[in-house]
């Protein structure tokens, strides 16, 4: 399974949102220290189309795998 690796950690709201939005070709894992996306992302992923995968947290950095949905990408 091919994916990208996003590192967010030390970033806070609206940033990891923002750059994930950005980087998300086909499976991306992000990863964050920002306790407000275990709230965003999922958010993010339902409004546009994405499927979460997976999460976990370990050490206070969270990690989201998110797989791209089939909604054309903007910009």
């Amino acid at each position: 399974m091919s994916r990208n690796i996003l590192d967010l950690r030390g970033l806070n709201c609206p940033m990891p949102v923002l750059k994930t939005r950005k980087a998300i070709r086909a499976k991306l894992l992000v990863e964050t220290t920002d306790p407000l996306s275990v709230i965003d992302l999922p958010n993010y992923c339902r409004e546009d189309g994405h499927a979460l995968l997976d999460y976990s947290e370990e050490n206070g950095v969270h990690a989201f795998l998110i797989e791209r949905g089939d909604r054309p990408l903007e910009g």
